[in-house]
């Protein structure tokens, strides 16, 4: 019997193109505030990170409190969003097929490290018939930001799967560093939100296509 091997997904920006909505609720949240919405490049530079840390990038010489209410607002917004069907971007092509693929291999196990909270999580999993696909699903609500290594560990201890068996997914560079802070292989997406450059990354894939056979490549069959 082959040994446990685990895939951990980053969520926005590798599963899900959910740059529509990421813009529309935080143009809403700066909008509470009468600020001045970055450009598009600079809000999803900080797209992975938990909303706290996201704000305190976006506005390093902002107060406590104002941070606290833009991440109240953007919650909001998201929210209201949701209420009108707008929230869910849709999956990256090909994602679905790769997901079923590896998880018909049953030494292959299958989570999910996101910034997204516990309810944002459980909204994506619903509306794409995502839910029980995963073994084991880390939020924010429970871990510190990325790229803290937390979650990855986390995974790692609720699927019982060594870390020289595990590999990160994903489209950032804190996906990557969290990762690596947990001693796990990487394989970066070229589709996603930060530079591939900026990644690092063991692998890269330019579609989902590729991925079982470079999770065999980084990690073994």
């Amino acid at each position: 019997m082959r040994e446990l091997r685990l895939v951990i997904f980053d969520v926005d920006g590798t599963l899900v193109d959910s740059q529509a909505e990421i813009m529309a609720a935080m143009t809403q949240a700066y909008q509470s505030e009468g600020l001045t919405l970055p450009e598009r490049a600079a809000v999803l530079s900080i797209v992975g990170l938990s909303l706290a840390e996201a704000f305190a990038k976006l506005l390093p010489d902002s107060d406590a409190p104002l941070r606290a209410r833009l991440v109240d607002a953007y919650k909001g917004a998201f929210a209201g969003l949701r209420s009108n069907n707008q929230e869910m971007g849709p999956l990256f092509p090909g994602a679905q097929t790769a997901l079923q693929t590896l998880q018909a291999q049953d030494h292959t196990l299958l989570a999910v490290a996101t910034g997204k909270s516990r309810r944002g999580l459980d909204k994506v999993l619903e509306r794409h018939g995502l839910t029980g696909v995963f073994h084991s699903e880390q939020v924010a609500d429970h871990h510190p930001s990325k790229p803290h290594p937390s979650m990855v560990l986390a995974a790692l201890a609720e699927t019982g799967v060594v870390a020289e068996r595990a590999v990160m997914l994903g489209d950032t560079s804190y996906d990557m560093d969290m990762a690596r802070g947990a001693g796990v292989k990487t394989i970066g997406v070229s589709w996603g939100y930060h530079p591939v450059a900026s990644l690092q990354a063991d692998h890269i894939i330019d579609d989902f296509a590729a991925l079982p056979a470079t999770v065999d490549a980084v990690i073994g069959e």
